[in-house]
């Protein structure tokens, strides 16, 4: 870890930046499951279940990188490789497993809601080691994450 003099102690850094290697290998694995998903999708719902999972993919890619650059900022090495990240990550893969349609968006709704808590956690541990800029950026990937449950939720109600 280079030492990045911006007002935080060594062991508030270091709680940060493994609190964001976390995060970071959360959104990884549940950016290749709505990868997966995207592409085996299929059913009556597909043309729209194909476009949804696109557009989430690709913000959760944007959410891989801006973790990994936060964690470069306090000074730390950004996870980069598919076993680090299963090793660090709270969710689970979906190896081998194409489940139908209804049963991809609970799947996708379920992580995403396991990410918001595991955020609200984290808010509170930056927020306990004064680490304002990772509480704020945490905050927004909250919100983030809570559009697209409420937009997978509203998938399951039809």
């Amino acid at each position: 870890m280079d030492l990045v003099k911006v007002g935080m102690s060594q062991d508030a850094h270091k709680t940060s930046i493994e609190m964001l290697k976390k995060l970071q290998a959360d959104e990884f694995v549940l950016y290749l499951k709505t990868w997966n998903f995207h592409w085996n999708v299929t059913g009556m719902n597909f043309n729209d279940l194909h476009g949804l999972f696109l557009k989430q993919y690709e913000q959760l890619q944007g959410f891989v990188d801006d973790v990994a650059e936060r964690i470069r900022a306090l000074g730390g090495i950004a996870p980069g490789t598919q076993a680090e990240f299963l090793k660090l990550s709270r969710l689970k893969e979906e190896a081998g497993v194409i489940p139908p349609a209804k049963e991809m968006i609970k799947k996708l709704l379920e992580d995403h809601e396991a990410i918001i808590q595991s955020l609200r956690e984290d808010v509170e541990t930056s927020a306990k080691i004064n680490d304002a800029g990772t509480n704020n950026f945490l905050s927004d990937l909250i919100m983030k994450h809570e559009k697209t449950a409420w937009m997978l939720r509203a998938y399951l109600e039809a």
